[in-house]
């Protein structure tokens, strides 16, 4: 499920340009203290791994960038999405019981609440990312310590990692295993300055925006879609929507 809030601003909205942190926020406090507690402590688990299987775009409008911050120009939107029902519930909950909320230093009001209808997918699609994809593994170099290692689309790990990271959503989501695992991500326009360092709570993060060509079985791509693609989605990473459907 997706929605997608318009924001009423009295004035421009002025956030530093790591932002991820506040929207994720937001969400946060719009869920109840024991979803909330258990997003933020648990996740959903997969072995080692913990998902929160939600999702957001970046803030969707004219933006000027200025010297540590971005001016949001009005009219400005957000999409939040998620395959699971409870956390989508109390999202739209948490948005009808205030009138306004804040974001960073801005007071801004809720104009509309717009659920987006699903789509039909076939089996391959040209997608648009609304906010950086990002993949990576963690490697122990020669001294013992660890690094993190971020792939670009153009690297065959990409592919193989988001992949890999999908269908453990998949597994959770729909509560089965999936042998025959069918889903193919590659670069369709991507550029150079495609590439965004995004500093997230003092890390720093290398991700991708662009188009992307997507292929799959239809439930697969679906839940792309409601919880994103590759790794920190509820950081803000992953979220994407149709480009071209052929």
């Amino acid at each position: 499920m997706r929605i997608e809030l318009s924001l009423h601003l009295e004035k421009d909205l002025v956030l530093p340009k790591a932002y991820n942190h506040i929207l994720q926020g937001f969400i946060y406090t719009l869920l109840d203290p024991f979803l909330r507690k258990f997003l933020h402590k648990q996740g959903y688990r997969h072995g080692k791994r913990q998902f929160k299987l939600f999702t957001f775009s970046r803030l969707l409008s004219r933006v000027k960038s200025e010297k540590d911050t971005f001016r949001f120009l009005p009219p400005v939107k957000l999409i939040i999405s998620s395959p699971k029902h409870e956390i989508m519930q109390n999202v739209a909950e948490g948005l009808l019981k205030k009138q306004n909320f804040v974001l960073g230093k801005n007071e801004v009001f809720i104009e509309s609440i717009s659920v987006l209808p699903k789509h039909l997918w076939n089996g391959h699609i040209f997608i648009k990312m609304l906010s950086p994809v990002t993949i990576y593994s963690t490697l122990r170099k020669s001294d013992g310590n660890k690094k993190t290692y971020y792939y670009s689309p153009f690297e065959n790990e990409f592919n193989q990692l988001i992949r890999e990271n999908l269908r453990k959503k998949y597994e959770l989501v729909y509560d089965r295993k999936s042998d025959n695992f069918d889903f193919k991500i590659s670069p369709y326009r991507v550029r150079p300055s495609d590439e965004k360092i995004i500093i997230y709570k003092g890390n720093v993060i290398k991700a991708w925006m662009g188009l992307y060509k997507i292929e799959g079985a239809a439930e697969v791509i679906e839940l792309s879609y409601d919880t994103g693609l590759g790794s920190k989605n509820s950081q803000g990473f992953g979220c994407w929507e149709v480009w071209k459907n052929n």
